[in-house]
């Protein structure tokens, strides 16, 4: 439903916007850190330690040896997942080095314990070579059950990621790529849903022709959008065939030049300004702003226009500038504002339902089912403000976990059969247990109270 817009204090807003970077700057140093290893297994007395470690661990070993899949039932690697970066394209900040990027990581796997219930291990590479980085992914299998790849440069990180879903025995995700597609895809189903708008007709301009947009642009398209209505925005500007800049480098940039040849109908050239002209939505995964988008160019755009402006740490126009400018619909990467469209809706109960199932890959149509899941679990409550639901309704984990277990079985790729409620009750009891042990841990000040800011 269209809701009267309200007037706001921008000073306010800002003020807002501006707290979590400097909270963060007092926790981070007081924790030290946001994860840690703690043991799942009792230590009754120290004679324990001959069943966990020597000699009675070498009963295990010699199974496992004999059949290598017993890894599974043994050891935790059904539950582990390495979240693999070399720092390059870390959140808007760019290519900022592997220990300046550990912080993501690491927040990276706070997400994947609280919210999905996967023990999750950050792994920061010193190289940027892509071959090196699938070269030491592969040889990192043995111990995990699947690797989430985050913040990679591109054009590499298309490569890696290709490269590793080929040759790897276990489900290699970029979330930067298929994380966030499918996300915004579930977020994107919502919005035309309270616009009224047929996705064979929606016109859609993609900010920024990075992993996130690429990814997010075959994800919608496969969904039945329809590309030639469709335009991608780089810091050159639209692309199209006439980007003879992108052909002669498109065995490089072989993504951008597909999408120069499949998109804009119109073969229409310019910048942003042109290409929001006629827009119905807008999806914004470039620069960080705010100014990357002006309010002056969304009044280009079509009557209930939706905009997704997604950079992160601060999206590419304030919320309150894009409603002011005609919006109907707005959304960011952030918790702080309505309408949160991030990957950590999706990844944690993404992977939670691939690991349930030891699915071998994550497929597209996997990704779908998430989305639709994602998409359904708001319910009745859908309206301008409340597209998706929040990472604090957790319920949603465990749906996607389910539907993405079953669509993985549906297409030959899980080794393990699971029928819908196994799924949902086991997704539901990881991620119960791994909120209730942190509460407890708090509880019991075994987790520092945190000062007051």
């Amino acid at each position: 439903m269209l809701k009267e817009k309200q007037p706001v204090n921008i000073d306010e807003l800002l003020a807002k916007a501006q707290k979590p970077s400097a909270d963060a700057m007092i926790l981070h140093p007081f924790y030290r850190g946001k994860i840690e290893t703690a043991l799942k297994c009792t230590v009754r007395d120290f004679n324990d330690f001959a069943i966990w470690y020597t000699p009675g661990v070498a009963a295990p070993c010699r199974a496992i040896e004999e059949n290598p899949e017993l890894v599974y039932d043994y050891t935790n690697k059904w539950n582990t997942v390495a979240v693999v970066s070399d720092g390059t394209r870390v959140l808007g900040l760019g290519d900022i080095g592997p220990k300046a990027g550990l912080p993501v990581m690491e927040g990276k796997a706070l997400l994947y314990k609280y919210l999905g219930g996967v023990d999750a291990v950050p792994i920061m590479l010193d190289t940027k070579d892509p071959n090196k980085i699938i070269e030491t992914v592969l040889m990192l299998q043995p111990s995990f059950g699947g690797v989430n790849l985050e913040d990679l440069s591109q054009p590499k990180c298309f490569r890696i990621l290709d490269t590793l879903r080929e040759k790897a025995e276990i489900p290699i995700w970029h979330d930067d790529q298929q994380g966030t597609a499918t996300v915004t895809l579930a977020g994107l189903i919502n919005a035309l849903k309270l616009v009224g708008k047929k996705k064979e007709d929606v016109r859609i301009t993609f900010v920024g022709s990075g992993a996130s947009n690429v990814a997010c642009s075959r994800l919608i398209f496969g969904w039945g959008v329809d590309p030639t209505h469709c335009m991608m925005v780089d810091s050159k500007g639209i692309l199209g065939p006439h980007r003879k800049d992108l052909e002669m480098r498109r065995h490089e940039y072989v993504d951008k030049w597909r999408l120069c040849q499949t998109t804009n109908g119109d073969f229409r050239q310019g910048g942003i300004p042109e290409a929001l002209e006629g827009a119905d939505v807008v999806i914004a995964l470039s620069r960080p702003g705010p100014g990357t988008i002006k309010p002056e160019w969304v009044e280009r755009m079509n009557e209930d226009a939706i905009v997704f402006a997604c950079a992160n740490p601060v999206p590419e126009i304030w919320p309150w500038e894009a409603l002011a400018a005609g919006a109907r619909i707005v959304a960011t990467g952030r918790s702080d504002f309505p309408n949160q469209v991030n990957n950590s809706l999706g990844f944690p109960g993404i992977f939670r339902g691939a690991l349930d199932v030891r699915a071998r890959t994550i497929t597209d149509e996997m990704c779908f089912a998430a989305a639709e899941a994602l998409a359904n679990q708001i319910g009745d409550r859908l309206d301008d403000e409340h597209l998706l639901p929040t990472m604090d309704e957790w319920e949603v984990f465990p749906r996607e976990a389910a539907a993405v277990g079953m669509m993985a079985q549906e297409q030959g790729v899980a080794r393990l059969e699971k029928s819908y409620d196994e799924l949902l009750q086991h997704a539901m009891d990881m991620i119960g247990r791994s909120r209730k042990l942190t509460e407890m841990m708090m509880d019991e000040g075994f987790i520092a109270e945190a000062p007051e800011q």
